[in-house]
């Protein structure tokens, strides 16, 4: 069995060198991305640095001035002029801040959306195995909150922290040339934000983990309720799932606020320290201001640069905070797109010709995480003609026909296609051969005819009806109100069980396709109609190949063949008169039923 799958949600190690390893692998994924929309980065980048050098023009105009005040050397004009120069940069600030807001903005929505298709892509290949290890809801989650903590770290996330690395640098060069020493006190406190940035990193980073996993949760849960919900109303169940509903978010909200209590050190130690900066400018500055070593003019510029360093300072947290959730947030996604299929996918094969019998050669199957097979050395062939398959429950009936319909990974030799071992096919061109209707039958909120069509959207409404006269529904479907076009509501809502399984018939009948397997997909139909059904697929699969599988032995008289199944192994096979003759499980269990459909007739006659 071949294949790889992500470790379940949660596997994330403590060591920070493992931790630093999933967050660049991770990382990895906008590489592509970069380079797609590199001169829409460029240039919005471009903007975005030209704004924060605009911005420390400000300063020496604001310098200018208070020195002329200071000195008595100010007009009326020149104060004009350094008005309007100011004006000017606004104005120019704001022609740049739109367009750095336009192309870096855009870029987080375009980086969103194409990690979302990438996503919705990709778990279209997955199989069963993937998906019975990971929660609808909780992949949901990924395409839902996960993105939008990825967006807003390629948004605003770049933005804070490219302005924030700039602007410090800029600031600090001018903070050097009006006064290197001063400047350089002014660093003194940074060392115990770094500190204090290195101590909570750790932190945040399995706390946010642990936020996540527990929205995930919360959204399974709420789908899952909605989807089951007329069971939870039948059970009276209402008020408990509400219940642990409720708990859920507390649980929820409590994760936020272990997450927050770290985050809401970030932010006053980063204020502290830009305080403390002020405070030495104030003092050490003032003094210099006041013995003439720095004009006054220097002094405010000084104060104006410092505000310019402070804020980045103490925008530090958040920015370090979205960067933290968008690496978290992308680590989670790329556990999904590293998963692979479990089947395998041959690099390269041959002209595949897939006509010729279903063989299957010792065939030997166990679900994962099982100790006992499903099936134990099976070995029969399936030609042309209907096959009829019965058994106890648990026999391993539907296991035989996932595993044809390539639904779970078999061993190599094992699964023969058109003489060829299935492993060396694709397992998209083996599909194409097999429609399948499964025992669970999915129904969609559309019309009747959508629903049948599902496999074939540009089939005429003559193959339409066609379909479903073979499976008995046609004139049913004709009696609703708006026939073809009558809308079946959730999941079939509209439809009874019987017609659901008879519209999925119908719906894998329209593919056309040379072989069709039926697991059981008959079971709510009344006797009479199945075995209608089962007659007018002898007629409409004439030269194909047809495995029917059945609770009821009744219909499979008609079979060309009959296949026993029992603890996973094939033990007898003939046709309906045969098995009746010479196995004594087939002839008990058929009796049985007869004498059930006797008694039952007798009760309707007496009623």
């Amino acid at each position: 069995m071949r294949g790889h799958h992500a470790g379940p949600a949660g596997s994330f190690a403590s060591a920070p060198g493992q931790l630093r390893g999933r967050a660049l692998q991770a990382l990895r994924l906008l590489r592509p991305l970069l380079r797609r929309y590199r001169w829409r980065l460029t240039v919005g980048l471009a903007a975005l640095i030209g704004v924060d050098f605009l911005q420390l023009l400000v300063p020496r105009f604001i310098k200018r001035a208070v020195d002329s005040l200071s000195a008595g050397t100010a007009t009326n004009p020149l104060l004009a002029r350094l008005a309007g120069a100011v004006v000017a940069l606004a104005l120019v600030v704001a022609g740049c801040r739109f367009v750095w807001r336009t192309l870096i903005l855009g870029f987080s929505r375009l980086v969103e959306r194409d990690i979302r298709e990438w996503l919705f892509g990709h778990l279209l290949t997955l199989d069963r195995l993937f998906f019975g290890r990971h929660p609808v809801g909780a992949t949901m989650a990924l395409a839902t909150n996960d993105l939008a903590a990825v967006q807003l770290a390629a948004g605003m996330g770049v933005v804070a922290a490219v302005d924030a690395v700039v602007m410090t640098i800029a600031a600090f060069c001018f903070m050097l040339y009006i006064h290197p020493l001063l400047a350089l006190l002014t660093l003194t406190p940074m060392p115990f934000l770094a500190l204090t940035t290195k101590v909570l990193s750790a932190r945040v980073h399995q706390r946010f983990h642990k936020v996540q996993e527990q929205f995930s949760r919360m959204t399974e849960f709420a789908r899952s309720t909605f989807a089951f919900i007329p069971l939870y109303k039948a059970f009276t169940q209402e008020e408990a799932q509400g219940a642990r509903f409720g708990k859920l978010g507390e649980e929820y909200v409590r994760d936020n606020l272990r997450l927050a209590t770290v985050q809401g050190i970030l932010f006053p130690a980063s204020g502290l320290v830009g305080n403390l900066s002020l405070l030495i400018v104030v003092v050490y500055g003032g003094r210099l201001t006041v013995t003439g070593a720095i004009s006054t003019g220097d002094f405010v510029a000084f104060l104006s640069y410092l505000l310019m360093l402070t804020w980045p300072m103490m925008a530090l947290g958040w920015v370090f905070n979205l960067f933290q959730r968008g690496v978290i947030a992308l680590e989670r996604i790329n556990e999904v797109l590293a998963a692979r299929p479990a089947l395998p996918e041959p690099v390269a094969t041959g002209p595949a010709s897939l006509a010729g019998a279903i063989i299957l050669r010792n065939l030997t199957f166990t679900y994962p995480g099982q100790g006992q097979p499903a099936l134990r050395e099976v070995s029969v062939e399936f030609g042309q003609g209907i096959t009829g398959i019965v058994g106890r429950t648990g026999a391993g009936k539907s296991t035989l026909c996932q595993l044809i319909a390539r639904l779970y990974p078999v061993a190599d030799g094992m699964l023969l296609m058109g003489g060829r071992d299935a492993n060396t096919l694709p397992v998209a061109a083996l599909r194409e051969r097999i429609a399948y209707v499964p025992q669970e039958v999915t129904v969609f909120s559309d019309t009747i005819a959508a629903n049948i069509a599902l496999g074939n959207p540009a089939a005429s409404q003559e193959a339409i009806e066609r379909v479903a006269r073979t499976a008995a529904i046609h004139e049913e479907i004709l009696a609703m109100p708006q026939g073809y076009q009558t809308r079946v509501g959730e999941k079939g809502v509209r439809l009874s069980g019987g017609q659901r399984q008879r519209l999925a018939l119908a719906r894998a009948l329209l593919l056309d396709r040379p072989v069709l397997i039926i697991d059981d997909g008959l079971a709510a139909v009344d006797l009479e109609t199945e075995q209608h059904i089962v007659l007018a697929l002898r007629e409409y699969l004439a030269g194909r190949t047809c495995l029917i599988v059945s609770h009821r032995l009744a219909p499979l008289q008609y079979a060309d063949r009959i296949l026993v199944f029992d603890n996973g192994r094939l033990v007898a096979a003939g046709t309906h008169a045969e098995l009746l003759a010479q196995n004594r499980f087939y002839a008990t269990i058929y009796a049985f039923q007869r004498m059930e459909e006797a008694t039952g007739e007798a009760g309707h006659a007496a009623a």
